[in-house]
């Protein structure tokens, strides 16, 4: 199914732009930032706070080889994906547009920039990657996605990422930041895009998710 069709399916109509533009910026204002080169990297070689680089892929340590994947647009989002790293001893890999957004593209307040355009039309929503699929994909077993919620769903950009990487074998525990909307179906129509993969219950992060908070999640997934 196109990505495009399920996330108007779950967008909602606003009466004006004002509506739709307020809405959007709670829902959507958290995420984390796309510098990076979309490349893998050891949690060992990532700090807690900066962004993935390219790098060789090492073994996790544990019975499992885990990736976290996520998409970033202002900070939250990687700090959340870079904390289960930590805890899982974990490769990282930042999902980053061939054409990253700026700060103005993600002005959800202005209806000429690129985000909002991106929501009126969904045309504009298919946003290629600067790199697909990361190095040694078939090695992982447990991959973590993580993104920001925009407009009461996945943000757009992470879609090629679900639809054009193959999850055989592979558990996936997708994980979400925001200011006020839940994860609601997102993890369930990122799952129906990738059409493989054993999907879990996901789990939701406000801006200002505290380290114990996230800890507490991985903790909670016995791996």
């Amino acid at each position: 199914m196109p990505f495009q069709n399920i996330i108007s399916r779950r967008s909602f109509i606003a009466g004006t732009f004002a509506t739709i533009a307020g809405l959007g910026l709670s829902a959507c204002a958290s995420g984390g930032s796309t510098s990076g080169s979309g490349g893998s990297t050891s949690a060992a070689s990532s700090s807690s706070t900066g962004g993935s680089s390219s790098g060789s892929v090492v073994s996790n340590s544990g019975s499992h080889n885990v990736l976290v994947a996520y998409f970033s647009a202002t900070g939250n989002t990687r700090r959340v994906g870079q904390r289960i790293a930590r805890d899982l001893g974990a490769d990282t890999f930042e999902i980053t547009p061939a054409q990253p957004y700026s700060n103005d593209d993600l002005n959800f307040n202005n209806s000429s920039s690129r985000v909002v355009r991106e929501y009126q039309d969904q045309s504009q929503r298919d946003i290629p990657l600067s790199v697909t699929t990361p190095d040694n994909w078939a090695d992982y077993d447990v991959v973590f996605v993580g993104y920001p919620i925009w407009w009461t769903n996945y943000a757009w950009p992470i879609a090629h990422f679900a639809s054009d990487n193959d999850f055989t074998g592979k558990t996936v525990y997708p994980f979400c930041t925001s200011m006020s909307s839940g994860l609601g179906n997102s993890g369930r129509d990122l799952a129906n895009l990738a059409g493989t993969g054993d999907w879990q219950d996901g789990q939701r992060f406000g801006e200002n998710a505290s380290n114990d908070d996230v800890d507490n999640w991985v903790s909670s997934l016995g791996l």
